[in-house]
């Protein structure tokens, strides 16, 4: 047995909880040094009795490799001669009751494709990356005045493979992914979680593998590959990630050493009701280590420029999903979780320091403040922050009749009055599309072209709106069906002009906000936005300005949410002469019936709208135009 490579420093941020590079310790480690060949094992088990390293390098035998203990420290170690990359193990962790479970590593590169659950020895120091100019210059590309235009995608079900419908692979998924994402114009992808996972149902949410990419679609070169190639072509790559909760899989980590080591021991605190999954307690410091190490992991080994931190608000209070007398108050008597409110700083605080250039994203479902503040001026320390309100309203407005939208315009405008008090993302993602919720398409009333028009309405009124944007993958070709983590988008539905017409206004639209400084150089400021009529005259109209950092040279964006045909609508603008209509959501190459202004249009002199002009249009039902003054 050879000496244990933790040194007392090692052992000492890890007994803290600030140890956040404990990945280079932990788990199973190659070691060729002084002429030895095998691999160094070291996992966290304090209350276990004893433990073994077993695997297909030694028949899975109990006694051939049993681990020291480093004491008070809780770590169990040992050396292994000639394991070689690629072999299977666990550790075998006796209980003082004489129980043996069998447990992945929870800091194993690589494991087994399910339903098998080992984990497996892996070396990552051989990969080449080709995405050096894409690194050096991330960062200006992740500001809140950047476009940032994001592609949600769950990997098994994006696309199968013709003929068996079996999953791309990683690298297939490095061609057709990366060539379809480049097309469409977005500037991000974001992955569902690609940690390994048991259960394909969960979509990747409930993790065994915390640091391996899942062996589903190959190997973790594999999926180095996909991220440098979408890198090569200008595409930033933001991970799912989910430190709230985890399953009760048997090889997993709950009761890993026979204890609630991960998770809180009172299921009051550690049972999440929702989800039927253990929560991590992050006021432990072996998991403060953990989870701290995990997001280092991804931005350090696979060059990752975002984590989506998933159900912050469930981290957040000690009563989410809870009822009355099934939760523990905090030490002062409060629903917040303390712990979580620290942990969620101190990972954020790591991040802006050690990798300014990244983004960290909260999906937070409430109004807790300053979830996107800095932590030095009292906030959560995210770059930006998922805007569940807008969503939740913009949809349930575009989902009522017309008839009844003009009585209802304050859901449509409502965000406006807080769209400045967080860096946000308005997400229309996968939990938007399942669970009987229908597809975005389905969603809407009317007839099919109507239906239609009402969606590309929502997405022009999405992209001229303050804020990021995020598309679920199929909701771009109007997907009728909800989506099925168990199939592939309906790609067929393409030879329809109503769904190639979607496709290309989503692509065109990416293409103006990522080329129009607009719509971003002041996105985060409330002098980036006006709006010019928004009362409601007893019509569903709204009318608004984007502004950039020249203010007499202004977008406008005129949304008719009605089934009316508006003949002349007048709005007023700030700037006199010739306006030209930059986009027509009812054009015909968009699946709209070609109606509304082309070409040319002119001011008037009169007083409209707080304006000196106005600007008389024909504006079609349910349609989207966006406007620009011109040189006259």
């Amino acid at each position: 047995m050879t000496e244990m490579t933790l040194t007392r420093d090692d052992l000492r941020l890890l007994d803290a909880g600030l140890h956040d590079r404990a990945y280079d310790k932990l788990g199973a480690h190659l070691d060729h040094a002084e002429g030895r060949r095998g691999v160094r094992f070291a996992v966290v088990a304090p209350a276990a009795a004893r433990v073994s390293v077993v695997g297909d390098f030694n028949a899975w035998d109990s006694y051939a490799h049993p681990m020291q203990s480093a004491g008070e420290s809780g770590v169990w170690h040992c050396f292994v001669p000639a394991v070689q990359p690629g072999m299977l193990y666990k550790y075998r962790v006796w209980s003082d009751d004489g129980v043996a479970r069998d447990k992945a590593d929870p800091f194993a590169f690589a494991a087994e494709r399910r339903p098998r659950t080992a984990s497996r020895v892996w070396d990552l120091t051989g990969y080449r990356w080709g995405d050096a100019r894409w690194m050096t210059t991330r960062a200006a590309r992740h500001t809140s005045t950047a476009p940032i235009s994001i592609y949600e995608v769950h990997l098994g079900s994006w696309r199968r493979a013709s003929g068996d419908g079996r999953w791309l692979t990683y690298r297939q998924l490095a061609d057709e992914l990366v060539r379809y994402v480049v097309e469409m114009d977005f500037t991000h992808v974001e992955l569902l979680p690609i940690t390994e996972h048991p259960l394909d149902a969960s979509w990747g949410y409930q993790v065994t593998g915390y640091y391996a990419p899942t062996s589903r679609f190959g190997t973790p070169e594999d999926f180095r590959h996909l991220v440098d190639r979408l890198h090569q072509v200008g595409i930033g790559v933001i991970l799912d990630w989910v430190p709230g909760h985890f399953p009760d899989d048997p090889h997993g980590l709950a009761s890993f050493d026979g204890t609630a080591l991960y998770e809180y021991p009172d299921p009051r605190e550690g049972r999440h009701p929702e989800w039927d999954t253990q929560v991590f307690d992050v006021g432990h410091p072996q998991v403060r280590s953990f989870l701290l190490s995990n997001a280092r992991f991804w931005l350090e080994q696979y060059h990752i420029d975002g984590l989506r931190v998933d159900a912050v608000a469930s981290m957040l209070y000690r009563d989410y999903a809870r009822s009355e007398g099934d939760w523990v108050a905090n030490a002062d008597g409060g629903r917040e979780n303390l712990e979580a409110v620290e942990f969620l700083r101190h990972l954020n605080e790591i991040v802006c320091r050690d990798f300014p250039d990244v983004m960290t994203i909260a999906e937070e479902s409430t109004a807790w403040p300053g979830v996107s503040r800095s932590t030095d001026q009292g906030g959560l320390g995210f770059g930006f922050k998922w805007n569940m309100g807008w969503k939740d309203d913009v949809l349930t407005f575009l989902e009522k009749d017309p008839v009844e939208r003009p009585h209802h315009m304050d859901m449509l405008t409502f965000s406006l009055t807080y769209a400045f008090s967080e860096n946000f993302v308005l997400p229309l993602s996968h939990d938007d599309v399942v669970h009987e919720k229908r597809s975005i398409v389905d969603k809407m009333p009317g007839d099919v072209p109507q239906r239609f028009a009402n969606t590309r309405l929502l997405y022009g009124y999405l992209y001229g709106h303050p804020g990021k944007k995020l598309l679920f993958m199929g909701s771009e070709i109007g997907q009728i069906r909800e989506w099925d983590h168990d199939g592939s988008l309906d790609w067929s539905l393409l030879g329809s002009p109503l769904h190639e017409g979607l496709r290309r206004w989503v692509r065109d639209l990416n293409h103006f906000y990522r080329s129009d400084p607009r719509l971003t150089a002041l996105d985060d400021v409330s002098s980036g936005f006006a709006w010019v009529d928004h009362a409601g005259s007893g019509a569903a109209m709204v009318s608004f300005l984007r502004r950039g950092v020249n203010p007499d040279e202004p977008l406008l964006f005129v949304c008719n949410f009605s089934m009316a045909s508006v003949g002349r609508y007048e709005v007023g603008v700030p700037v006199s002469g010739p306006w030209a209509v930059r986009l027509n959501s009812d054009a015909a190459c968009y699946g709209g019936d070609g109606a509304g202004n082309l070409g040319e249009l002119r001011t008037v002199e009169a007083p409209r709208h707080g304006h000196p002009h106005v600007l008389p249009l024909a504006v079609p039902p349910l349609t989207v135009l966006v406007l620009h003054p011109t040189v006259g």
